[in-house]
């Protein structure tokens, strides 16, 4: 789509700086600085003008992108309307809600679209922030502070006195309170606000409003936030564009509330009674550009979308400002007028009552929360209740191809209280885990913590039982007893399903009875009931068939006990005796993988079935963390070589399962699913393979 720029400047330039990649084509661009204008329409084989209505006049671009000074936006925004053009303007909309609640009437009635920046709510920081937030892991949010340090605009700015003529509200401010207003819907009041004119005397030039504006804002869902606007902190002062939010049961920390990517320490999370750590987008890094706006205006106006939903947020947050304003004269309370409902795709967060997992709760088929009575038949595969995201194969019953496979999150977290020969208690680590944005658990019986993870995960601040997918294990001893040890894997969790229910080898050895809470065992007691030994001092062995296990295995996916099946430690040969008899094919393959032992062809083979592998041990294999070519790719990304080792699995399509008791190790193992490899790091990781290894 053909569209004007209308305003030259700074702005003009960051959003023109992504027109080659852009669906959208500059046609003319606007300033009334001719030269400025001249200089940027070259740039682009634009034409340009002094004049927007002599643009209007001479150019038939359905789209025009106002980037004018803050307090020119609406009389240009009114000028298009009324020439029938979609307008996108940058923020404000305007700099009185009245005028902007006309504009928005006005697109309306004239069947336009119109939208405004700041577009801070789609860009991957907030989205991540906002999907921690929905999770149920804070309970209802019901304080927060929020910063916009826009800073002394005379010395960083070229051009401040658009700045100084608008005050830190409209420009700073916008920011928080677009993103707040998306997420938790209409403000209800301005309960105290106070204004200070407080600038330096060397200053030759002043701002026109209050240079710095604090507010108690009260929205319609619940939460109160205090703001702080200010032209005189420093935009490089340690809260710039912050937003902190305090639940019930945990709060977040968002660096930079309008953050363009997500770097990642930008999102932060600190649990009941524990520090903050980091939460990173466990994504490669993606930065909207500041064109984005526009396009997804354009893109909505092709398909018949004359929206004014970005616009009617703005004109709320203006109204919000206005109020501001009204209340640092006279104190408050000032209620904000107009009226403002979040859209559906971005549906307000609110209050609800604390809803931590129940004990014993009912099977949850989705992530999403759905509930859903199980009509199957049994023996028949229930791919709906294979969750989060199962989806069957197009050809038959049994999945075919990667796109069967259950949906993961990119990188898990080990359960396993083994290490470096020891036991270890990795409670506190899993707590830092969920705060992190962890949300694929990997346990097992022999583990022995299953009850004081079910403790944790039924506490106040655990995320919700849709976010998380919870997978255990059947032991060694228990491959005749495989419902024995579900169930009690089930109560000590405190959950009526699981996502997964994996054997942990496919070796069946002497029943030793049932292995509940190991963890409170001496651990000679717990290596005599998980290791037994016949005479010779060799394993004690059960006449117990690997295709008669599966069978029992399948007995509980028909009772809806778990919702998948998996198999660990198997050999290729191995897991095809199962596929050969299974009625409930595995959906999940767990084994010990790193470049030194790839498993490639157990991959390949898995992936080309459907089925999910996921890497157990990824970072403990001796020597691994030292190798040189880990290093050099770490030091090229400046990341660690264990950022690598985790990027290897991810690479691959494999979920790898790190554990570590070290908070910033916890959160830099999920932090490297967001680094990227290339062809050369792939083959210089491929030169790591050792056919000899062994542990």
């Amino acid at each position: 789509m053909e569209c004007a720029f209308v305003g030259a400047g700074a702005v003009a330039r960051k959003y023109a700086a992504g027109l080659a990649e852009s669906s959208l084509e500059l046609a003319a661009v606007c300033d009334l600085d001719l030269t400025r204008a001249e200089t940027l329409a070259s740039a682009h084989g634009a034409t340009a003008y002094a004049d927007v209505e002599e643009l209007l006049a001479a150019e038939s671009v359905p789209l025009v992108v106002n980037l004018t000074s803050h307090a020119a936006h609406a009389d240009v925004t009114e000028h298009c309307l009324r020439a029938d053009r979609h307008v996108f303007s940058e923020k404000p909309l305007a700099l009185d809600a009245d005028r902007a609640a006309d504009l928005v009437a006005m697109a309306a009635e004239r069947e336009v679209a119109l939208g405004c920046a700041p577009i801070n709510h789609r860009c991957d920081a907030q989205r991540h922030a906002r999907s921690l937030l929905g999770d149920g892991r804070f309970g209802p949010i019901r304080l927060g502070y929020a910063h916009a340090h826009v800073g002394r605009v005379t010395e960083w700015h070229d051009s401040p006195g658009s700045f100084l003529a608008v005050g830190p509200l409209y420009d700073g401010a916008v920011y928080p309170l677009s993103l707040l207003v998306s997420w938790f819907g209409p403000v209800e009041r301005v309960r105290r606000a106070d204004a200070l004119d407080v600038w330096p005397d060397r200053e030759e030039r002043e701002p026109s409003r209050p240079a710095h504006v604090e507010a108690t804002v009260a929205f319609e869902s619940g939460p109160v936030i205090r703001l702080t606007a200010s032209l005189y902190a420093p935009h490089r002062s340690r809260e710039f564009n912050s937003l902190e939010l305090h639940g019930d049961d945990g709060s977040l920390y968002l660096a930079d509330s309008g953050a363009l990517a997500a770097e990642r320490g930008t999102v932060s999370v600190g649990g009941a009674g524990r520090s903050y750590v980091a939460a990173p987008h466990p994504s490669p890094r993606r930065e909207r550009r500041y064109l984005a706006g526009p396009e997804r205006l354009a893109a909505g106006v092709e398909r018949g979308d004359r929206s004014t939903a970005g616009a009617r947020r703005a004109a709320h947050v203006v109204a919000v400002c206005n109020a501001i304003e009204r209340a640092a004269e006279d104190g408050g309370p000032i209620p904000v007028a107009g009226e403002w409902t979040a859209p559906p795709e971005t549906e307000a967060l609110s209050a609800p009552p604390v809803r931590p997992i129940a004990r014993h709760a009912g099977a949850l088929d989705s992530m999403s929360g759905s509930r859903r009575a199980d009509t199957s038949t049994p023996g028949t595969r229930r791919t709906d209740a294979l969750t989060p995201g199962f989806r069957q194969a197009d050809s038959d019953s049994s999945p075919t191809t990667r796109d069967a496979a259950i949906r993961l999150p990119p990188v898990g977290f080990g359960c396993s209280r083994y290490r470096d020969g020891e036991y270890v208690d990795r409670i506190e680590s899993i707590a830092t885990a969920l705060d992190a944005g962890y949300r694929l658990f990997d346990s097992a019986e022999l583990y022995g913590n299953e009850s004081r993870i079910g403790d944790l995960l039924d506490s106040p601040g655990a995320p919700d039982r849709e976010g998380l997918f919870l997978l255990s294990k059947v032991w060694n001893t228990n491959h005749e007893h495989v419902a024995e040890a579900c169930e009690g894997t089930l109560a000590e969790l405190g959950i009526d399903a699981l996502d997964a229910y994996l054997l942990h080898w496919p070796d069946a050895w002497a029943y030793q009875g049932p292995l509940s809470d190991l963890a409170s065992l001496p651990p000679a007691e717990q290596e005599a009931l998980t290791f037994p030994t016949d005479a010779d001092g060799a394993p004690e062995t059960a006449d117990v068939s690997l295709t008669g296990t599966w069978e029992r295995m399948e007995a509980l996916y028909d009772r809806g006990l778990t919702r998948s099946l998996g198999v660990c430690n198997v050999s290729l040969p191995q897991l095809e005796t199962i596929l050969g008899s299974a009625r409930v094919p595995p959906a999940i393959v767990q084994v010990e993988s790193h470049p030194y032992r790839p498993r490639t062809d157990l991959i390949e083979a898995c992936h080309a079935r459907g089925i999910r592998v996921l890497a157990h041990s990824p970072l403990s294999a001796p020597g691994l963390l030292d190798e040189p070519v880990l290093a050099e790719i770490a030091d090229e990304n400046d990341v660690s070589p264990a950022a690598v080792a985790v990027a290897y699995h991810v690479d691959r399509g494999v979920v790898p399962i790190p554990a570590s008791n070290d908070p910033d190790h916890v959160a830099a193992n999920l932090a490297a699913a967001r680094l990227r490899l290339t062809d050369a790091d792939r083959d210089r990781l491929a030169t790591l393979e050792d056919p000899e290894f062994e542990r």
